[in-house]
């Protein structure tokens, strides 16, 4: 009988090389693959992307796994899907999420189609996610869980995704790629976007995004001090303006509004509890990964990556989805997904609009 064939997603971290040698270990057909991304401009970005160290790292690991090793240059579907849609979200005033617009796009989106026209039975990747009777379940490791980011799977894309660690907490991970002898057992996770490394999200979004400089406000009107850039504000943020204060013992100020059409922030010092909060909010480019959320019934949910889930529920109105949450949820910002829960199951999301 021939051995299904897997295609993984090799990143080079320790996450993907462990997932890999867990399916050569269950004796499948595995072929590594290092999927290369968007990079900026070098001239104006020096070396802010470490795709190329991390393409020797996932070499190395293919080679001790005597695994074959596929480069697919994917920086199109990536500068298409991810950076200009989060530029774009930026220049609306909206705070979005690439890590989950890179996972539509292109691991489960063009590197899942070309896997599978390449004849692979599955795709296989990293993530801390779980795959059971066609469901889509949290990890093991409720800290590294990452379903929160793959909200957008599909019911005929699940029959065919590996998440091979899901079942293991990330100790047990480490301690596994020392058992298989990786390269990648002590290297230090990825943290951000691949294509910006280290460099601040702000100091790149300023090189495709005109700063326009405005006014402070406080919620009555009256102007406080400057901004540099409405676009690049989030709401609950208390830094990077100035708001001329007049003593030491003023309160910090906080975004509470965007007024894009003036090219106004919004800030307060007052801390009332309901500065932030809501108890319901829309949800626009929804994806339910099986059936619907049963209306009424009382789910959990998520609006920011790990944040402890929340008790909801949903309705549909006008072809609208609209989540209420059973107490007042802070800081909920437009641009950002919300994940429903049924237990351990993923029910899908949206984006909060």
């Amino acid at each position: 009988m021939d051995r299904q064939k897997v295609f993984v997603g090799l990143s080079g971290g320790v996450d993907s090389s462990v997932s890999a040698a867990l399916l050569v270990e269950q004796n499948y057909d595995v072929t590594g693959v290092f999927i290369k991304v968007w990079e900026p401009p070098q001239e104006r970005f020096k070396k802010v992307c470490t795709w190329r160290d991390d393409r020797r790292d996932a070499m190395r690991v293919a080679a001790k796994l005597g695994i074959p090793f596929i480069t697919i240059d994917l920086s199109a579907e990536y500068k298409q899907g991810v950076v200009d849609y989060m530029i774009a979200e930026y220049k609306a005033g909206r705070t979005p999420n690439p890590d989950v617009m890179c996972n539509k796009m292109v691991k489960f989106g063009a590197f899942y189609n070309w896997a599978i026209e390449q004849g692979a039975d599955y795709v296989a990747t990293g993530h801390y996610a779980q795959v059971k009777n066609g469901q889509l379940l949290k990890a093991v490791d409720d800290e590294k869980d990452q379903t929160y980011f793959i909200w957008n799977l599909t019911r005929e894309q699940l029959k065919h995704i590996i998440f091979p660690i899901g079942g293991y907490k990330k100790p047990m991970v480490r301690k596994l790629a020392e058992k298989f002898g990786l390269a990648t057992a002590t290297k230090k996770d990825s943290q951000g976007l691949c294509f910006i490394g280290k460099l601040d999200v702000k100091d790149f979004l300023k090189e495709f995004i005109a700063p326009v400089p405005g006014e402070v406000v406080d919620e009555e009107g009256k102007v406080l001090g400057t901004h540099d850039g409405i676009t690049f504000y989030t709401l609950g943020e208390r830094h990077s303006f100035k708001v001329k204060q007049t003593s030491p013992e003023d309160k910090p100020w906080f975004v509470v509004d965007k007024d894009i059409e003036n090219n106004c922030l919004v800030v307060s010092n007052i801390p009332k509890k309901s500065q932030f909060q809501t108890t319901q909010i829309n949800l626009e480019s929804v994806n339910w990964i099986l059936d619907e959320p049963v209306k009424d019934k009382i789910y959990t949910c998520r609006v920011r990556y790990r944040q402890v889930l929340v008790k909801c529920y949903i309705k549909k109105e006008n072809d609208k989805w609209w989540i209420f949450f059973l107490t007042p949820e802070p800081s909920v910002t437009p641009g950002q997904s919300l994940v429903v829960y049924d237990e351990n199951i993923c029910l899908g999301g949206g984006i909060i609009a």
